[in-house]
């Protein structure tokens, strides 16, 4: 046995019945796909085992899975987990080992089992929500508010995709008239890139926001309302790179409203759950935002109605205390010219008393005044022996007033004596 001489051939073909024989079942293995990729229809797998502790690898294995299960398996894990097979994904895999002569040993799968995965996922969503509810971000962006007149609309999506131009025309066709100012920011909505590109075209809004308002003289002054982030009209599968936790940081951490219309029906993205308002579509986004300004609008119609009310009411008011008014002015003149006439006459009546009541008061002042005159008349000093010297018919008061050979005049009760002054 010992000098037994094998090709290279015959001895892999020993080692394929060795393996058969080992390992003649088919087996379920816990696996990391560390390179997933399709050639011809087949998918060419590679699978690795971490330390849980290192996360070093400790296994790596190939595995392939052909073309006949592979078009069963991969719709109906894309259908279950929302996401196609992609390098870091744990997985669930039925395989059965081949050692082939020519090409080597590789696992054949034989089935996927997408729960197992899509636990996996959930696990890792629930790691990422419980992280962000940490840090205080989870529910920033609903604290926002969508603003009453939003129309400057800063738009994240693939430039060429169908739901970008779906949001635009719905838009630009709503029948209110309501005109819209949208601005792109391209960015990859599918695939690995999602996070990365995304990232940036939030960096950019973010910056041309910051400068604008930098510039303007009104503090208040926004160049974007709103932030929407569009996907629709893609496969529903591969939206893994709305699932990270970068990007919900960013999108939660974002001084705009944000509102997601990444177009899938499955559970929320991390992304939805984070953004100011969800919708499920590009079209919806539209609809909500028109849906927006409607409201206004019927507030605006409503508050013209209640002012064209109240004015027309106070003009009824006002009418009816003219008419009233009218309807009185003749009763109150009459009552007026009544008052007064009767006025009049009672002024009438008392005007006779009042002045012979005026005239004996006169009378009985004229009498008082008329004794005191009495006590002043000079004649009746006169006749109490009392005389009056005069000089140019003016009372003598001062002996000084005179001068030798002045005349003078002194008048008695009888008569005038006139005299020359010697001295």
């Amino acid at each position: 046995m010992k000098n037994e001489r094998y090709t290279l051939r015959q001895l892999n073909l020993l080692v394929r019945e060795a393996i058969e024989d080992a390992l003649p079942d088919e087996y379920w293995v816990e696996a990391e796909l560390s390179e997933c990729r399709e050639n011809s229809g087949h998918c060419y797998m590679e699978l690795i085992e971490k330390d849980e502790h290192s996360n070093t690898p400790v296994a790596r294995a190939s595995a392939k899975c052909w073309r006949q299960t592979w078009l069963m398996a991969k719709p109906y894990f894309e259908r279950t987990t929302g996401q196609p097979l992609r390098a870091g994904m744990k997985v669930l895999l039925k395989v059965y080992p081949q050692f082939h002569e020519a090409y080597g040993f590789s696992w054949i799968v034989s089935d996927i089992d997408p729960t197992y995965t899509l636990g996996d996922m959930a696990r890792k969503r629930q790691e990422i929500i419980c992280q962000l509810k940490e840090e205080g971000v989870f529910d920033l962006q609903r604290e926002l508010h969508i603003p009453t007149f939003a129309k400057r609309i800063a738009v994240i999506s693939a430039q060429n995709a169908a739901g970008y131009g779906d949001f635009c025309r719905q838009l630009e066709d709503n029948e209110y008239g309501f005109r819209f100012e949208v601005t792109l920011f391209p960015a990859v909505m599918q695939g690995e890139q999602v996070e990365q590109s995304v990232i940036a075209a939030l960096n950019q809004i973010y910056e041309l926001q910051t400068n604008h308002t930098s510039q303007c003289s009104t503090p208040s002054s926004q160049l974007f309302d709103v932030v929407c982030i569009l996907r629709g009209g893609g496969a529903t599968a591969n939206l893994s790179g709305f699932d990270t936790l970068a990007l919900a940081e960013n999108v939660a951490q974002f001084p705009l409203p944000v509102i997601t219309g990444i177009g899938h029906d499955r559970d929320e993205s991390i992304l939805d759950m984070v953004a100011n308002t969800r919708v499920k579509t590009p079209t919806a986004a539209a609809a909500l935002l028109i849906d927006n300004l409607l409201r206004v609008l019927e507030r605006l119609d409503d508050a013209s109605q209640r002012i064209s009310y109240a004015v027309n009411q106070r003009i009824s008011n006002q009418k009816t205390k003219i008419v009233t008014m009218t309807s009185l002015i003749p009763t109150l003149a009459l009552r007026v010219v009544s008052d007064q006439r009767h006025r009049i006459e009672m002024m009438e009546n008392r005007l006779p008393i009042a002045i012979e009541r005026r005239l004996t008061n006169q009378k009985h002042l004229l009498e008082s005044l008329s004794i005191k005159l009495q006590g002043f008349d000079p004649q009746l000093l006169l006749s109490r022996g009392y005389s009056i010297t005069l000089k140019d018919g003016k009372a003598v008061r001062d002996p000084q007033q005179l001068q030798p050979g002045d005349e003078i005049e002194t008048r008695v009760e009888k008569g005038t004596i006139r005299s020359v002054v010697k001295n």
